[in-house]
């Protein structure tokens, strides 16, 4: 069985930190969206990024990965003896059954079982299916259709299970969230002896944005601010989902403090939420003489004290 870097997929060390794994995951998802990107297979691609970063994510699945990781040399994993997948992963995460490597299946456990019709005399439903719906944050503002591909397990005429790829045309409902399961009756596996089909559920993933991070239905925007324009206040041009706006930083602002932007965040079912401008305050990399001089003189003219709640205390 093919062995499965995930930090090698992800770009990233092996002593790499939640921030950097999911900064290598923003970018690789947005570069290989199967939507947007020209890259070849880039399909397989996203699907391999995903794959790793649900691994190393979440610490007891990536302290089960590093534990086997050394079986994996040689380009092939041969678990060592004893070794029983430890069913960790109960595939309600939003993936079908397929999106996962054989690799990781070994490891964390599958849905087991996968599709099976049986032969009987009597009607039967048909198999529920789940797939993942990666969306960017400016397709929840759109009312267009998107289309979809997924596969369908069904039975030949010869009995054994096969998969056939159906593409479908979907609406994305307002207020949807990351994870939040919607289902389209109907849509699922066709029944046996004319039974009734399964549903299809389609797992709502949001494909990290390079600049917003989501808050419920709010967004957030880090705006870096020189020095100056926190103490002196300034006007900025501020990007939004649809289009760009400008905004006042007010004199006197403090890093680390929110100003909000009314009704420019994702949309919800009784309209939109906001959008919250986080001010970051960042020194220059390089100063030349002149400037370190009037920082001097602002640093022996000042009387502020920005820890005066030390002696306090």
């Amino acid at each position: 069985m093919e062995f499965k870097d995930y930090y090698k997929i992800l770009g990233v060390s092996e002593d790499a930190d939640a921030k950097a794994i999911k900064t290598a995951y923003r970018k690789l998802a947005r570069k290989y969206h199967p939507d947007v990107s020209s890259e070849h297979e880039a399909e397989e691609r996203f699907k391999e990024v995903t794959e790793a970063y649900e691994v190393l994510k979440d610490p007891d699945k990536r302290a089960e990965y590093d534990e086997v990781k050394r079986y994996g040399q040689g380009g092939q994993f041969r678990p060592p003896p004893g070794w029983e997948a430890s069913g960790g992963f109960s595939g309600d995460g939003g993936f079908q059954q397929g999106d996962f490597s054989d690799f990781f299946e070994s490891i964390f456990g599958g849905r087991g079982g996968g599709f099976r019709q049986e032969s009987r005399a009597y009607r039967s439903r048909g198999q529920d299916i789940e797939t993942q719906l990666p969306i960017f944050l400016e397709d929840t503002l759109s009312e267009e259709q998107k289309t979809i591909e997924f596969e369908l397990p069904d039975i030949d005429e010869r009995g054994r299970q096969v998969y056939k790829r159906k593409s479908l045309k979907v609406r994305i409902p307002a207020g949807v969230r990351d994870g939040e399961r919607i289902r389209l009756k109907g849509q699922g596996a066709p029944g046996f002896g004319g039974g009734e089909k399964g549903d299809l559920y389609l797992v709502i993933r949001l494909v990290p944005h390079p600049l917003f991070d989501v808050e419920g239905h709010n967004l957030i925007i880090t705006v870096p601010l020189a020095p100056w324009e926190a103490a002196l206040g300034t006007k900025l041009t501020l990007p939004t989902l649809d289009g760009s706006i400008r905004l006042s930083v007010p004199p006197n602002s403090q890093a680390g403090q929110r100003l909000r932007i009314k009704g420019r965040g994702l949309p919800t079912r009784a309209g939109r939420a906001d959008l919250f401008a986080l001010l970051k305050v960042v020194m220059p990399d390089h100063m030349d003489d002149n400037q370190r001089k009037h920082w001097q003189e602002l640093s022996q003219s000042s009387s502020f004290d920005p820890r005066q709640e030390w002696s306090k205390s």
